[in-house]
């Protein structure tokens, strides 16, 4: 039997790696840098290999919220500090709400 955690961890890092395939993505510059564009299709193609897993031991709409909230945030924050990027307060309490989307989802 495995602990419910491991498909937590699953979805978390699937969400991880959907924010390095979004960070990928910016640097292949709309993939007319291809090698970049290449690394950003096989970091989704493993972030939907963990997803799989994930849905092994617990609700898709629980498994694909994580994913989705740790893309968001991981996104939001990476691109801040590594091109500069800045969200308005609005933006942050939108990434307020849907990490208590993904608490009440979790916890329910």
């Amino acid at each position: 039997m495995t602990s419910p955690n491991v498909y937590f961890l699953f979805a978390v890092v699937a969400g991880i790696l959907d924010v390095a395939a979004n960070l990928a993505s910016t640097k292949s510059n709309g993939f007319a840098r291809r090698g970049w564009g290449v690394v950003s299709i096989l970091l989704v193609l493993a972030a939907f290999a963990f997803l799989v897993e994930a849905v092994k031991g617990m609700e898709l709409a629980i498994a694909y919220a994580i994913l989705g909230a740790t893309g968001i945030f991981g996104t939001a924050i990476s691109a801040r500090f590594l091109f500069g990027q800045k969200l308005k307060p609005v933006g942050w309490a939108g990434l307020c709400l849907v990490f208590g989307a993904v608490v009440v989802l979790h916890t329910g």
